[in-house]
């Protein structure tokens, strides 16, 4: 707790830590207010649910990697801040025109709109810890940015069911665009103590930059991914982890809906819940996991969520108890969450800086073809086949690979 505490007085990654739980806590309750806007209008319908959220997912391949390229090039600390009051003024929008249209239209451009900022903030994010923090910190910074999210989901989600339920989708809008300007302020006081400068080159180098086109920086970065087997392996990993979540992610919300009865109230009490795993897996693993093999813990990590996801769906459809869904759910997101704090610490450690952007907008878009893909794949399929089934499957398959790929990893070591 002593080396929390000393990071934590460390202001520059005191705001950036904070200003994040509030941007990510407007982030999950504009979730809970899209998944409410949709169950008024068609309830229990995958498909309706599956072709909004697509539109949150699309600017992933449109934007994601023009985006990674200026993020490389500009300021990041400036890139999060007009990120956060771009997605505020906009957010700000969506109850007008709710109001005003009966047609989803609308409410799809803007949602692919505020999307498209988020491809430059959520790289920014990722990137600009190292330039904040130094780099002996950087597996306890990334343990404590991952509460960032978890603590975000923890409050998020839980308030944001009932604030939905209580407000409407509209009021979950105006309160989401509210917690983007304050997170927006807050960072505008970051000063970025470690950014190395990459400016020190010949007039002829500057000259060969300028003329450098998107399409090569893009290609350089998927070389550089393709050339490093470290970070080769965290986005192979990262493209089965979103794979997965894709699956379910649709089939389990309308489960948890038509299982235990409500819009939006249950279903943010279980992510919260959920969040609290998150939370307490990121908080142990970044003060005693330094020295444990980072590819074994994503692993046995893919094994355990997976059979906790069998768990979780058998015991709701038969026993459809709110108590022992919130009590897997905690223990789901103690086994998560050490995959992602090691996937991003891997990353960090073994990338250079000037490419940081670019392989973490690669990354992304890697991650994304698995979700958007086994999303719409599994929304069609849960029309005909059990939602219960999909789940119990998919855990099942998840299992199986982590347990493979982990005892592979162990003979390896052996020989």
């Amino acid at each position: 707790m002593a080396r929390i505490r000393q990071l934590l007085k460390d202001k520059n990654f005191s705001l950036l830590w904070c200003s994040q739980i509030i941007s990510n806590f407007g982030d999950r309750l504009n979730q809970m207010a899209l998944i409410g806007l949709v169950y008024n209008r068609t309830p229990g319908s995958t498909i309706e649910l599956a072709k909004l959220l697509s539109f949150t997912i699309l600017p992933v391949f449109l934007i994601g990697p023009i985006a990674g390229i200026y993020v490389d090039r500009w300021n990041r600390k400036y890139i999060m801040v007009s990120c956060d009051l771009l997605r505020g003024v906009l957010v700000f929008f969506i109850p007008f025109i709710i109001t005003h249209s009966k047609s989803m239209t609308p409410v799809y451009i803007l949602v692919f709109i505020i999307f498209s900022i988020t491809r430059f903030f959520l790289p920014s994010k990722m990137a600009i810890i190292p330039d904040i923090v130094h780099k002996d910190r950087l597996l306890l910074a990334n343990s404590m940015t991952s509460t960032t999210m978890m603590v975000a989901t923890i409050v998020g989600f839980g308030l944001g069911g009932i604030l939905v339920a209580w407000l409407g989708p509209q009021g979950g809008f105006y309160v989401d665009a509210m917690t983007y300007f304050i997170s927006a302020v807050m960072m505008s006081f970051v000063a970025l103590k470690f950014k190395k400068k990459i400016d020190t080159v010949t007039a002829r180098e500057k000259l060969e930059i300028i003329k450098k086109t998107i399409l090569g920086d893009v290609k350089e970065g998927l070389a550089h991914l393709r050339g490093n087997k470290d970070i080769r392996m965290v986005a192979n990993t990262m493209f089965l982890v979103m794979a997965g979540v894709g699956s379910i992610y649709i089939i389990i919300i309308v489960f948890v809906q038509q299982t235990l009865g409500s819009s939006t109230e249950h279903l943010g009490l279980l992510a919260m819940f959920l969040g609290t795993g998150l939370f307490l897996g990121s908080m142990g693993y970044g003060r005693f996991g330094a020295n444990i093999c980072k590819k074994k813990v994503i692993n046995a990590g893919l094994s355990m969520t997976g059979f906790i996801i069998v768990i979780f769906a058998g015991t709701l459809y038969i026993w459809p108890s709110f108590f022992i869904a919130s009590l897997v759910s905690v223990i789901l997101g103690l086994f998560a969450a050490p995959i992602i704090v090691s996937s991003n610490t891997l990353l960090h450690e073994v990338m250079a800086d000037e490419m940081r952007g670019r392989i973490f907008s690669s990354i992304e878009i890697i991650m994304h073809v698995g979700f958007l893909a086994f999303m719409i794949l599994t929304s069609l399929v849960a029309e005909r086949v059990g939602k219960a089934s999909i789940l119990i499957t998919i855990g099942s398959i998840f299992s199986i690979i982590g347990a493979v790929k982990l005892l592979k990893g162990i003979k390896k070591k052996a020989v």
